[in-house]
Protein backbone atom coordinates (compact mmCIF):
# COMPACT_ATOMS: atom_id res chain seq x y z
CA UNK A 1 0.00 0.00 0.00
CA UNK A 2 1.32 3.24 -1.21
CA UNK A 3 0.90 5.91 1.99
CA UNK A 4 1.70 9.28 0.89
CA UNK A 5 1.34 8.74 -2.75
CA UNK A 6 -1.83 12.00 -2.50
CA UNK A 7 0.84 14.12 -0.29
CA UNK A 8 4.25 13.31 -0.17
CA UNK A 9 5.72 14.61 3.11
CA UNK A 10 9.19 15.90 1.96
CA UNK A 11 7.23 18.51 0.74
CA UNK A 12 6.81 20.17 4.33
CA UNK A 13 9.16 22.25 5.94
CA UNK A 14 10.84 18.98 7.82
CA UNK A 15 14.19 17.97 6.09
CA UNK A 16 14.18 14.28 5.35
CA UNK A 17 17.61 12.37 4.73
CA UNK A 18 17.72 9.65 1.91
CA UNK A 19 20.36 6.50 1.78
CA UNK A 20 24.23 6.92 0.73
CA UNK A 21 25.72 5.39 -2.61
CA UNK A 22 24.21 2.09 -2.52
CA UNK A 23 25.96 0.34 -5.63
CA UNK A 24 29.55 1.86 -4.21
CA UNK A 25 29.00 0.70 -1.11
CA UNK A 26 28.31 -2.86 -2.16
CA UNK A 27 30.96 -2.80 -5.19
CA UNK A 28 34.10 -1.40 -3.06
CA UNK A 29 33.10 -1.96 0.73
CA UNK A 30 30.63 -5.25 0.42
CA UNK A 31 32.53 -6.92 -2.67
CA UNK A 32 29.81 -7.72 -4.98
CA UNK A 33 30.14 -7.84 -8.55
CA UNK A 34 27.86 -5.35 -10.27
CA UNK A 35 28.12 -5.30 -13.55
CA UNK A 36 27.13 -2.09 -15.23
CA UNK A 37 26.41 -0.70 -11.45
CA UNK A 38 23.35 -3.30 -11.65
CA UNK A 39 22.51 -3.74 -7.79
CA UNK A 40 19.10 -5.28 -8.67
CA UNK A 41 20.71 -8.23 -9.51
CA UNK A 42 20.93 -8.76 -6.22
CA UNK A 43 17.45 -9.57 -5.86
CA UNK A 44 17.94 -12.94 -7.59
CA UNK A 45 20.72 -14.09 -4.79
CA UNK A 46 19.77 -15.11 -1.91
CA UNK A 47 23.00 -13.60 0.13
CA UNK A 48 22.42 -10.40 -2.41
CA UNK A 49 19.13 -10.11 -0.85
CA UNK A 50 19.75 -10.18 2.87
CA UNK A 51 22.91 -7.45 1.87
CA UNK A 52 20.21 -5.50 0.54
CA UNK A 53 17.90 -5.66 3.65
CA UNK A 54 20.63 -5.02 5.77
CA UNK A 55 21.79 -2.18 3.84
CA UNK A 56 18.49 -0.43 4.28
CA UNK A 57 17.76 -1.05 7.26
CA UNK A 58 20.71 0.84 8.72
CA UNK A 59 19.20 4.13 7.14
CA UNK A 60 16.04 2.87 8.84
CA UNK A 61 17.52 2.89 12.26
CA UNK A 62 19.38 6.59 11.83
CA UNK A 63 16.24 8.03 10.51
CA UNK A 64 14.60 6.35 13.98
CA UNK A 65 17.47 8.08 15.81
CA UNK A 66 17.83 11.25 14.74
CA UNK A 67 13.59 11.28 14.35
CA UNK A 68 14.38 12.34 10.81
CA UNK A 69 11.84 11.64 8.27
CA UNK A 70 13.47 9.25 5.07
CA UNK A 71 13.42 8.92 1.54
CA UNK A 72 14.43 5.62 0.45
CA UNK A 73 14.96 4.63 -3.30
CA UNK A 74 14.51 1.18 -4.46
CA UNK A 75 17.90 -0.70 -5.67
CA UNK A 76 16.42 -0.40 -9.98
CA UNK A 77 18.53 2.36 -11.19
CA UNK A 78 19.45 -0.45 -13.90
CA UNK A 79 16.16 -2.04 -13.87
CA UNK A 80 14.91 -0.71 -17.26
CA UNK A 81 14.73 -1.85 -20.84
CA UNK A 82 18.67 -1.60 -22.27
CA UNK A 83 20.20 -2.70 -19.10
CA UNK A 84 18.39 -4.71 -17.57
CA UNK A 85 18.73 -7.13 -20.82
CA UNK A 86 22.57 -6.47 -20.54
CA UNK A 87 22.14 -8.71 -17.37
CA UNK A 88 19.67 -11.14 -18.98
CA UNK A 89 15.97 -10.00 -18.07
CA UNK A 90 13.41 -10.34 -20.18
CA UNK A 91 10.30 -7.54 -19.54
CA UNK A 92 8.60 -9.74 -17.50
CA UNK A 93 11.62 -10.65 -15.18
CA UNK A 94 12.48 -6.87 -15.00
CA UNK A 95 8.58 -5.97 -13.47
CA UNK A 96 9.05 -9.00 -10.95
CA UNK A 97 12.08 -7.52 -9.93
CA UNK A 98 11.24 -3.56 -9.60
CA UNK A 99 7.97 -5.06 -7.78
CA UNK A 100 10.50 -7.24 -4.94
CA UNK A 101 12.45 -3.87 -4.95
CA UNK A 102 9.75 -2.25 -3.59
CA UNK A 103 8.54 -4.82 -0.85
CA UNK A 104 11.83 -5.09 0.03
CA UNK A 105 11.83 -1.32 1.14
CA UNK A 106 8.37 -1.72 2.67
CA UNK A 107 10.24 -4.13 5.60
CA UNK A 108 12.61 -1.24 6.58
CA UNK A 109 9.29 0.98 6.76
CA UNK A 110 7.16 -1.57 8.91
CA UNK A 111 10.16 -1.80 11.14
CA UNK A 112 11.44 1.54 11.56
CA UNK A 113 9.11 4.08 10.49
CA UNK A 114 7.30 6.21 13.21
CA UNK A 115 4.95 9.68 13.17
CA UNK A 116 8.40 11.23 14.07
CA UNK A 117 10.19 9.63 11.12
CA UNK A 118 8.03 8.53 8.18
CA UNK A 119 9.19 6.61 5.54
CA UNK A 120 8.64 7.41 2.11
CA UNK A 121 9.38 4.66 -0.50
CA UNK A 122 10.75 5.96 -4.20
CA UNK A 123 10.70 4.09 -7.19
CA UNK A 124 13.90 4.62 -8.57
CA UNK A 125 14.66 4.85 -12.55
CA UNK A 126 17.80 5.61 -14.18
CA UNK A 127 18.71 7.20 -17.78
CA UNK A 128 18.84 4.44 -20.86
CA UNK A 129 21.96 5.73 -21.66
CA UNK A 130 25.26 5.84 -19.40
CA UNK A 131 24.51 8.50 -16.61
CA UNK A 132 27.80 10.52 -17.16
CA UNK A 133 28.01 10.73 -20.72
CA UNK A 134 24.70 11.31 -22.73
CA UNK A 135 24.95 9.28 -25.96
CA UNK A 136 21.69 8.59 -28.56
CA UNK A 137 19.61 11.05 -26.51
CA UNK A 138 15.86 10.21 -27.26
CA UNK A 139 13.04 12.24 -28.58
CA UNK A 140 10.45 13.09 -25.68
CA UNK A 141 7.95 10.34 -27.20
CA UNK A 142 10.50 7.91 -27.35
CA UNK A 143 11.43 8.94 -23.77
CA UNK A 144 8.29 8.70 -22.50
CA UNK A 145 7.42 4.88 -24.27
CA UNK A 146 10.65 4.11 -23.00
CA UNK A 147 10.65 4.68 -19.22
CA UNK A 148 6.51 3.53 -19.14
CA UNK A 149 6.69 0.18 -18.53
CA UNK A 150 8.82 0.64 -15.34
CA UNK A 151 7.05 3.74 -14.08
CA UNK A 152 3.39 0.84 -14.67
CA UNK A 153 4.90 -1.10 -12.64
CA UNK A 154 5.60 0.58 -9.73
CA UNK A 155 2.52 2.89 -9.59
CA UNK A 156 0.65 -1.04 -8.97
CA UNK A 157 3.39 -1.75 -5.51
CA UNK A 158 3.71 0.51 -2.47
CA UNK A 159 6.08 3.33 -3.92
CA UNK A 160 4.58 6.68 -3.10
CA UNK A 161 6.79 8.58 -5.99
CA UNK A 162 9.16 7.47 -9.00
CA UNK A 163 12.38 9.29 -9.01
CA UNK A 164 14.37 9.60 -11.95
CA UNK A 165 18.25 10.21 -11.18
CA UNK A 166 21.61 11.34 -13.37
CA UNK A 167 19.33 12.28 -15.64
CA UNK A 168 21.47 14.35 -18.54
CA UNK A 169 19.36 16.52 -20.53
CA UNK A 170 15.69 17.98 -20.93
CA UNK A 171 13.86 15.50 -23.20
CA UNK A 172 14.55 12.20 -21.45
CA UNK A 173 12.99 14.07 -18.26
CA UNK A 174 10.30 15.41 -19.96
CA UNK A 175 9.15 12.02 -21.20
CA UNK A 176 9.80 10.38 -17.60
CA UNK A 177 7.49 13.00 -15.88
CA UNK A 178 5.14 12.67 -18.60
CA UNK A 179 5.07 8.95 -17.95
CA UNK A 180 4.37 9.25 -14.64
CA UNK A 181 1.41 11.77 -15.46
CA UNK A 182 -0.24 9.44 -17.34
CA UNK A 183 0.34 6.55 -14.83
CA UNK A 184 -1.05 9.44 -11.89
CA UNK A 185 2.27 8.82 -10.26
CA UNK A 186 4.25 11.80 -8.10
CA UNK A 187 7.56 12.11 -10.17
CA UNK A 188 11.09 13.68 -9.09
CA UNK A 189 13.57 14.51 -11.78
CA UNK A 190 17.38 14.56 -10.52
CA UNK A 191 19.81 16.07 -12.44
CA UNK A 192 23.16 15.54 -12.77
CA UNK A 193 26.58 18.33 -13.30
CA UNK A 194 29.80 18.25 -14.43
CA UNK A 195 32.14 20.12 -12.19
CA UNK A 196 30.82 23.84 -14.00
CA UNK A 197 27.61 23.22 -12.25
CA UNK A 198 25.98 22.52 -16.15
CA UNK A 199 24.20 19.49 -17.19
CA UNK A 200 26.71 17.43 -19.46
CA UNK A 201 25.38 18.50 -22.60
CA UNK A 202 26.44 21.69 -21.25
CA UNK A 203 23.28 23.16 -20.68
CA UNK A 204 22.90 25.50 -17.73
CA UNK A 205 20.56 23.67 -14.84
CA UNK A 206 18.09 26.64 -14.88
CA UNK A 207 17.34 26.09 -18.48
CA UNK A 208 16.60 22.34 -17.96
CA UNK A 209 14.49 23.11 -15.29
CA UNK A 210 12.58 25.54 -17.03
CA UNK A 211 12.77 23.40 -20.26
CA UNK A 212 11.09 20.61 -18.51
CA UNK A 213 8.41 23.04 -16.28
CA UNK A 214 7.21 24.66 -19.30
CA UNK A 215 6.87 21.06 -21.27
CA UNK A 216 5.11 19.10 -18.42
CA UNK A 217 3.02 22.23 -16.60
CA UNK A 218 5.67 22.06 -13.95
CA UNK A 219 4.43 18.21 -13.35
CA UNK A 220 7.38 17.11 -11.54
CA UNK A 221 6.76 17.42 -7.68
CA UNK A 222 10.41 19.11 -7.88
CA UNK A 223 13.61 18.42 -8.78
CA UNK A 224 16.69 16.98 -7.11
CA UNK A 225 21.22 17.05 -7.97
CA UNK A 226 22.44 14.03 -7.75
CA UNK A 227 26.09 12.36 -8.70
CA UNK A 228 28.15 15.68 -7.75
CA UNK A 229 29.66 17.44 -5.27
CA UNK A 230 28.41 20.55 -3.71
CA UNK A 231 31.39 22.31 -4.67
CA UNK A 232 30.14 21.84 -8.67
CA UNK A 233 26.74 23.98 -8.31
CA UNK A 234 26.51 25.25 -5.02
CA UNK A 235 27.20 28.55 -6.79
CA UNK A 236 24.62 27.74 -9.31
CA UNK A 237 21.81 27.10 -6.78
CA UNK A 238 23.16 29.85 -4.35
CA UNK A 239 22.20 32.80 -6.28
CA UNK A 240 18.57 33.19 -5.03
CA UNK A 241 16.55 33.27 -8.11
CA UNK A 242 13.16 32.26 -8.34
CA UNK A 243 13.85 29.01 -10.28
CA UNK A 244 16.10 27.17 -7.55
CA UNK A 245 13.06 26.95 -5.08
CA UNK A 246 11.91 23.99 -7.75
CA UNK A 247 15.08 22.51 -6.30
CA UNK A 248 14.20 20.29 -3.04
CA UNK A 249 16.66 17.67 -3.19
CA UNK A 250 20.04 17.12 -3.02
CA UNK A 251 22.28 13.65 -3.28
CA UNK A 252 25.49 14.60 -3.12
CA UNK A 253 29.32 12.39 -3.99
CA UNK A 254 31.40 11.89 -1.45
CA UNK A 255 34.29 12.88 -3.83
CA UNK A 256 35.20 16.20 -5.50
CA UNK A 257 36.31 14.84 -8.27
CA UNK A 258 34.74 15.17 -12.45
CA UNK A 259 33.05 12.24 -13.39
CA UNK A 260 35.51 11.77 -15.51
CA UNK A 261 38.25 11.51 -13.29
CA UNK A 262 35.54 8.77 -11.13
CA UNK A 263 35.43 6.94 -14.33
CA UNK A 264 39.01 5.80 -14.52
CA UNK A 265 39.26 5.60 -10.42
CA UNK A 266 39.75 2.08 -9.36
CA UNK A 267 39.66 2.89 -5.72
CA UNK A 268 36.89 4.43 -3.81
CA UNK A 269 36.93 8.09 -2.75
CA UNK A 270 35.18 8.43 -0.05
CA UNK A 271 35.92 12.43 0.77
CA UNK A 272 35.48 13.29 4.27
CA UNK A 273 31.78 12.74 5.67
CA UNK A 274 32.54 15.33 8.05
CA UNK A 275 33.02 18.29 5.91
CA UNK A 276 30.24 17.11 3.34
CA UNK A 277 27.31 17.31 6.51
CA UNK A 278 28.48 20.60 7.24
CA UNK A 279 28.34 21.82 3.46
CA UNK A 280 25.00 20.48 4.00
CA UNK A 281 24.13 22.48 6.87
CA UNK A 282 25.44 25.95 5.09
CA UNK A 283 23.22 25.24 1.54
CA UNK A 284 20.37 24.31 4.02
CA UNK A 285 21.02 27.44 5.61
CA UNK A 286 20.89 29.30 2.51
CA UNK A 287 18.22 27.57 0.27
CA UNK A 288 15.40 26.42 3.47
CA UNK A 289 13.40 25.03 1.20
CA UNK A 290 15.50 22.03 0.66
CA UNK A 291 13.84 19.34 2.46
CA UNK A 292 15.57 16.04 0.89
CA UNK A 293 19.18 15.67 1.89
CA UNK A 294 21.69 12.41 0.89
CA UNK A 295 24.47 10.37 -0.50
CA UNK A 296 25.07 9.38 -4.00
CA UNK A 297 28.83 7.84 -4.96
CA UNK A 298 31.23 7.25 -2.49
CA UNK A 299 28.57 7.95 0.74
CA UNK A 300 27.67 5.66 3.21
CA UNK A 301 26.15 5.53 6.55
CA UNK A 302 28.59 7.69 8.23
CA UNK A 303 27.99 10.62 5.93
CA UNK A 304 24.48 10.56 5.93
CA UNK A 305 24.80 10.61 9.86
CA UNK A 306 26.93 14.03 9.40
CA UNK A 307 24.12 15.00 7.65
CA UNK A 308 21.67 13.82 10.50
CA UNK A 309 24.09 15.33 13.00
CA UNK A 310 23.65 18.89 11.51
CA UNK A 311 19.63 18.82 10.79
CA UNK A 312 17.83 16.57 13.36
CA UNK A 313 15.08 18.78 14.96
CA UNK A 314 16.57 16.51 18.04
CA UNK A 315 20.09 17.87 18.36
CA UNK A 316 18.81 21.14 16.94
CA UNK A 317 16.43 21.99 19.57
CA UNK A 318 18.90 20.75 22.61
CA UNK A 319 21.32 23.01 20.90
CA UNK A 320 18.87 26.09 20.94
CA UNK A 321 17.95 25.14 24.73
Amino acid sequence: MAYYRHQLPQLSDNVFMTDGGLETVLLFQQGWDLPDFAAFTLLDRPLGTEALHNYFNIYGELAHTYNMGLVLDSPTWRANAVWGRRQGYGAAALADINRRAIALLQITRNTYATPESPIVISGCIGPRGDGYSPDNLMTIAEAEQYHQAQINTFRNTAADLVSAFTITYPQEAIGIARAAQKAQMPVVIAFTVETNGKLPTDMSLEEAIYIVDQATDSYPAYYMINCAHPIHFDRVILNQDPWVERIRGIRANASMMSHAELDESETLDEGNPQDLGERFYKLKQQLPHLSVLGGCCGTDHRHIEAICQTHSPVLVNQVAS
